[in-house]
């Protein structure tokens, strides 16, 4: 099997510390997902100012009106999201990625517009059981007609992100990873 080059990584965010912002800079092409609510505005806009510091893209989750407010490179939808809008206040190299866990929300998510699909859980962690897990076969089986830009989640730490150099994806989409302390220079 061809291995492919990671052309990006997306981590999820919605508090930010030193060791955050640490490790978000050891990372050679990286973009900031915010999950923004009512409590933790404060937060957010420490992100956005940390992001636009660094020139680091960042996407809001679920929210058209935020994403034109805090001017981000894009959205991100997950996959309960299934309204269909597109506001013609957006930019032209606006970036719409969807999250997909199966066939049907793929073409769901294709009706929305999105140019990046999230696909997961590739490998195992809390939040869904073993069988639930793709694993790299059922990845790239799955995937194999999608002619969207995927990119892997759901389970990804230092021990498994090479192997995900052997699946169909083009980038990696983590939570938990960023937090770790052993992260090296350049990670990905």
């Amino acid at each position: 099997m061809i291995r492919r080059q990671i052309n990006n990584n997306y981590v999820f965010l919605d508090k930010v510390n030193t060791q955050i912002k640490s490790n978000l800079l050891k990372f050679r092409r990286i973009s900031i997902i915010i999950n923004i609510s009512n409590e933790n505005k404060k937060e957010i806009e420490g992100i956005v100012k940390f992001a636009k510091q660094f020139k680091i893209p960042f996407f809001i989750k679920n929210s058209f009106k935020d994403s034109i407010k805090y001017k981000s490179a894009g959205i991100f939808i997950e996959s309960v999201n299934k309204r269909i809008q597109r506001p013609y206040l957006l930019k032209k190299k606006f970036v719409i990625i969807g999250s997909v866990h199966n066939q049907l929300e793929y073409a769901q998510k294709i009706k929305q517009g999105c140019s990046i699909l999230t696909f997961s859980p590739i490998f195992f962690n809390e939040k869904y059981s073993k069988n639930k897990i793709l694993g790299i076969l059922k990845f790239n089986l799955t995937t194999l007609n999608w002619n969207k830009e995927i990119s892997a989640l759901g389970g990804i730490n230092l021990r498994n992100l090479k192997k995900i150099k052997l699946t169909r994806a083009k980038s990696v989409s983590f939570h938990k990873l960023i937090f770790s302390s052993d992260i090296k220079k350049p990670a990905l």
